[in-house]
């Protein structure tokens, strides 16, 4: 119950953000999550594909891609209920609506890659709280795939300021990030 009222009060404040608010901030973020030493680090990094509200991850994956950087993303297995990532090389051209209407690789270039080839996870999220404590959309996809992931794997959540929390309702089940970025 917690957590629905959570979320609902989150969406509001997603919805009344302007865009051009959410790009500034995101550019933000983006610089921060680049000058990490873990991002340095990483020769593959999976990002997930934001939704209209989110903290834009589309320019990031670009920038990472030039700089030689492996970029994976989430597919949801709607059957499965679960998320693999998946390689992508040219998002224009692979990149479709999937399940919940939200941008992922269209079948044909679906080239999936093991948890161990990942060496950073970015994560979405409605909210978290300072201990790195994650509010989903209610669907559990993202905490059966972190739960998966090799321990040393940073997972680091983007998010506006308004979505950090000082505490969440959680439960068994919930997987935390590494580190909340936000602006």
């Amino acid at each position: 119950m917690l957590k629905r009222k959570f979320r609902k009060e989150i969406r509001s404040r997603l919805v009344k953000q302007s865009n051009q608010q959410r790009l500034r901030k995101s550019r933000l973020i983006k610089k921060r999550l680049f000058n990490l030493a873990e991002f340095k680090r990483a020769k593959c990094v999976m990002f997930y594909i934001a939704t209209d509200e989110e903290v834009e991850t589309r320019f990031m994956i670009l920038e990472a891609q030039k700089i030689g950087k492996r970029i994976a993303v989430p597919v949801i297995l709607r059957k499965e209920k679960k998320i693999i990532a998946s390689l992508i090389e040219d998002m224009e051209k692979e990149l479709a609506p999937g399940l919940y209407d939200i941008f992922q690789p269209q079948s044909k270039y679906i080239r999936p890659i093991p948890y161990k080839s990942i060496d950073l996870v970015v994560v979405p999220g409605l909210a978290f709280d300072k201990e790195g404590r994650r509010l989903g959309r209610g669907g559990g996809y993202y905490d059966k795939f972190l739960a998966r992931l090799p321990l040393g794997i940073p997972r680091i959540g983007l998010a506006f300021d308004f979505q950090v929390l000082k505490d969440l309702p959680v439960l068994s089940h919930d997987i935390p990030v590494t580190r909340v970025i936000s602006a």
